[in-house]
């Protein structure tokens, strides 16, 4: 099944989407929009183009598990994205996939403005392959 993952962010969100076999997680694109609504629009725009039949949010939980402010905020973003749409939305921990993603990107030699404008898209990209891996 196609899934579409979400790495939200205040700034610049990350999308990715799996293969339908559930097999491989890549980037897609970066939406930069501070205001959710719009975001929430240029979201359902991709979601009306590629056709997932589910998405994953990343939630970013504190170290000791539990849900701060960020997490609130990316559980707003699915209550509101649920409302327009009728795909299920579902939550994947995303707690050092930031820091993942610099690594990848280091380890690729990816830096200064390039690396800023995909990091958020290669978080995404972690949170999707962790949560398509859990699934197996």
């Amino acid at each position: 099944m196609k899934i579409m993952s979400i790495d939200y962010g205040d700034t610049r969100t990350g999308i990715a989407f799996c293969d339908e076999r559930e097999i491989l997680a890549s980037s897609y694109t970066v939406i930069e929009e501070t205001y959710q609504p719009k975001l929430i629009d240029k979201i359902i725009g991709i979601v009306n183009k590629e056709s997932p039949k589910q998405i994953v949010i990343g939630l970013p939980k504190n170290m000791d598990g539990s849900c701060g402010f960020r997490a609130e905020k990316c559980k707003e973003l699915a209550a509101n994205l649920s409302e327009k749409i009728e795909i299920p939305v579902d939550f994947e921990d995303e707690r050092l996939t930031t820091v993942i993603a610099h690594d990848i990107l280091s380890s690729n030699n990816v830096r200064g403005k390039k690396r800023k404008a995909v990091v958020d898209a290669v978080s995404a990209v972690v949170i999707l392959q962790s949560y398509i891996d859990k699934r197996k």
